[in-house]
């Protein structure tokens, strides 16, 4: 079943020439804007405060390299199928990317080199910060949101983060969902995300089992801001923790075991 979802994937492509030539195209013109705005490096004008210019002048250094993705950002579509995500990503209207695709049958699209922006974490916050287009890779996995990821889908992941660790060296703790850094917009990828066999991976941190409860004075707030979470909205940061690591209810409150678990990842951040 799998070989025929692929071929059929495939041939709907193959037949389909006309749209993805255009993206294409649209592609390779938008990444020429990109290179010739690199290409063209004007001193700044700064003025004093009686309006003179200051003297200045552009020197090219020889000492520098792309730019590379410190964080990857897992998303799910929320669509019906993977043709219908790629139809998405390749309409200017959509203003929606991911560097990367999965079928559900494991099928890997990579639709974006990894050193250019795409557009798929829009507004939200990790730490301090406030960009996350800009230092992080998408990768999106079909899933409408309420149903279990596929063993196939989640190999063909894991495989694929192996080699952005390396290419990147991009740190355990750094791959991260959607829902963390946007708890008041966006909640995935969802529950049924494992989260623990990617952290057993070496993508992610994870809880040890807790051995002791956290001290009374324990900070709540301060300790989900040192994992990473925009804790503006306290509830939402609370819904987005327990659906990434708990799992075991999404009440805006914490129970003793989820401060528990809070207190070890604390600890471990």
């Amino acid at each position: 079943m799998k070989y025929f979802a692929i071929l059929f994937l495939l041939v709907f492509i193959s037949c389909s020439p006309k749209p993805y030539k255009q993206a294409e195209k649209i592609q390779n013109a938008k990444m020429e804007e990109v290179t010739s705005s690199i290409v063209v490096n004007p001193a700044p004008l700064l003025l004093d405060t009686q309006g003179n210019p200051i003297p200045s002048s552009y020197i090219p250094t020889v000492n520098f390299g792309a730019r590379k993705p410190f964080y990857v950002v897992i998303h799910h579509t929320a669509q019906d199928s993977l043709a219908q995500t790629i139809k998405t990503f390749t309409l200017e209207v959509t203003q929606v990317s991911a560097h990367y695709v999965i079928g559900r049958d494991g099928f890997l699209v990579q639709m974006l080199n990894d050193e250019l922006r795409a557009w798929h974490a829009g507004a939200g916050k990790w730490g301090n910060i406030t960009d996350m287009n800009s230092c992080s890779i998408g990768i999106e996995l079909d899933n409408n949101g309420n149903e279990p990821f596929s063993d196939a889908q989640i190999n063909t992941l894991l495989l694929l983060l192996a080699k952005l660790k390396k290419d990147y060296n991009i740190p355990t703790a750094n791959f991260i969902g959607h829902g963390d850094i946007a708890p008041k917009r966006k909640a995935d990828p969802s529950i049924f995300f494992p989260w623990e066999t990617l952290a057993k991976n070496g993508f992610g941190l994870w809880y040890d089992l807790p051995d002791l409860p956290p001290p009374a004075n324990f900070d709540e707030e301060a300790a989900l801001k040192r994992i990473g979470y925009d804790t503006t909205d306290m509830a939402a940061a609370i819904i987005a923790f327990k659906r990434h690591f708990t799992k075991t209810d999404l009440f805006p409150i914490l129970s003793t075991w989820d401060r528990c678990i809070l207190f070890n990842l604390y600890k471990k951040y």
